[in-house]
């Protein structure tokens, strides 16, 4: 019976071998962020982004002038791609599934290249299976975009540095220049391409952890140590020109962005040591798995030796720097890096292909197996934590069965990064009327509308108001403050309440009524 399974994995491998080293971590990484895709509703961050995509080039200018710079770029890609697809949970979401399926793929290739085919296989592999695959493969943001951007800049830099030339080089400064404008802090990816570009200069491209093509070998003693010199001191100079558009491109952006800081990122709190403990957990979805990905890489790192130069400097250059940023400034959001999961995995997948193909394919089912209770809890929500999720569709389902022609919507808070305007307006065809907006988010050039400066004069002749508030609250009208709320206590009662996760919805109607 042991013989027969031995034989059984050794056809499978058999199997896997015979194929593209990209296709079946890219197969793999397809089948399982597809599953569930549209389970868990928009929650506040997709919101925004379907608020802002649904805007026109105009609008979206006006945004990124007042809140929202660093993320404009993806926002009008987004834009473009809903004229085209529509706005349904599973439209805003399948550019992030695509992105991370061409992500392994080219991981694969990666680790084929810097490694051997074995590593690559199994680096795509356990990529594919990690629940902040899924988390962010589901997510209508930037960060898979900027994941599979990640990759393909150092695919193409590997192979610049191996066969220098311009078009090669023209091709990285494409993907790097695409990089920032996806994600502004995903740049700090380039300190790690600057150092192997540095130690592929002044020690040759196989100090580096990059083997140079066989052709670049001399054949006669001297022959082409001129011809290599010369090349070897165009590389840096070949490097720093092809970062120079993503420069001209991303400072504006950066410049814009910094002033925008405090009200972007006002939730945002300074680093502090436990947060770089807490990292593995946060952008693998699962500490189980984060951990078991941090110890098999360190593994695939004294592996590797200095072919891990690289993939070691690309996980832990921007982890540094950016912590080092967020302890002046707070900037420190565990997403943020979900670009330096790939490199990991590669340094996991070297040490995987240590050991027999059976045993490097039971590693990878493990993982996937540790990370089932993770992967099912963020098809429910995506929120964090995933016990407190926000009901946005149930609670406008109840608004959607008892609305009336005439109707008017109340929100408290309004200015929050809740979004429950946003996440009531998504889920209703027709909404009923938003009473209290002076200048909507569109106009205003931000996230938020205007609301009323005098809610009582806004409120008259409004007979029937839905009020929708955070939160769980047996008397929703007393958790609604100042003038608003005073507004709302003076003219009106609650005839019924409904509780649904994270959200309460009211029946208000006038005092006259009752």
């Amino acid at each position: 019976m042991g013989q027969l399974s031995e034989r059984s994995a050794g056809t499978a491998w058999e199997r896997l071998r015979r194929l593209p080293v990209w296709l079946p971590p890219a197969l793999l990484t397809l089948a399982v962020t597809v599953t569930g895709l549209g389970s868990a509703q928009l929650w506040r961050d997709e919101l925004a982004t379907w608020s802002a995509a649904t805007r026109s080039p105009t609008d979206l200018a006006r945004l990124a002038g007042t809140i929202d710079a660093a993320t404009g770029p993806y926002y009008l890609l987004m834009h473009w791609w809903t004229t085209v697809v529509g706005d349904s949970t599973i439209a805003l979401r399948l550019p992030a599934v695509l992105a991370m399926t061409v992500a392994a793929g080219l991981l694969a290739v990666l680790g084929a290249r810097l490694v051997d085919r074995r590593a690559g296989l199994f680096a795509g592999l356990l990529f594919a299976v990690l629940p902040g695959t899924s988390r962010y493969g589901q997510e209508a943001r930037p960060y898979a975009l900027a994941t599979m951007l990640a990759v393909l800049a150092t695919v193409l830099l590997v192979t610049a540095l191996r066969r220098p030339g311009w078009a090669r080089w023209g091709g990285y400064a494409v993907a790097v220049a695409a990089l920032g404008l996806i994600h502004l802090i995903a740049l700090t990816l380039l300190a790690a391409h600057a150092l192997v570009v540095l130690i592929a200069w002044w020690r040759g491209p196989a100090a580096a952890g990059i083997a140079a093509p066989a052709s670049a070998a001399p054949t006669t003693a001297g022959s082409t140590a001129p011809r290599l010199d010369a090349e070897r001191d165009r590389r840096v100079w070949r490097w720093l020109v092809a970062v120079l558009p993503a420069a001209l491109l991303v400072s504006p952006l950066l410049v814009k962005a910094r002033t925008q800081q405090s009200r972007q990122l006002n939730w945002v709190h300074l680093v502090r040591p436990d947060d770089l403990s807490a990292l593995p957990g946060g952008v693998a979805q699962s500490s189980v798995v984060g951990g078991l990905l941090v110890g098999v890489a360190a593994l695939g790192a004294a592996r590797l030796g200095r072919r891990a130069v690289l993939p070691v400097s690309a996980v832990l250059l921007p982890v540094l720097l950016l912590f080092a940023a967020g302890a002046v400034v707070p900037l420190w959001v565990p997403r943020y890096l979900v670009f330096v999961v790939p490199f990991a995995c590669l340094l996991a997948g070297a040490a995987l292909a240590a050991v027999s193909a059976p045993g490097a394919l039971v590693a990878v089912v493990l993982a996937g197996l540790l990370g089932l209770p993770d992967q099912a809890a963020l098809r429910r929500t995506h929120e964090w934590p995933r016990s407190a999720p926000v009901d946005y569709a149930g609670a406008a389902r109840v608004i959607a069965d008892g609305q009336r022609p005439g109707d008017a919507v109340v929100y408290s808070p309004r200015h929050s990064w809740l979004f429950l305007d946003l996440g009531i307006e998504y889920h209703l065809a027709d909404p009923p009327r938003d009473v209290l907006v002076t200048e909507d988010e569109a106009r205003r050039g931000d996230l938020w509308a205007a609301e009323c400066p005098q809610p009582a004069q806004c409120l008259a002749g409004t007979t029937r108001v839905w009020l929708v508030v955070s939160g769980r609250h047996a008397d929703p009208l007393a958790a609604v403050p100042e003038a608003k709320g005073d507004a709302l206590r003076a003219d009106f009662t609650v005839a019924q309440v409904w509780q649904r996760p994270g959200l309460t919805v009211a029946l208000l109607t006038t005092r006259s009524d009752r």
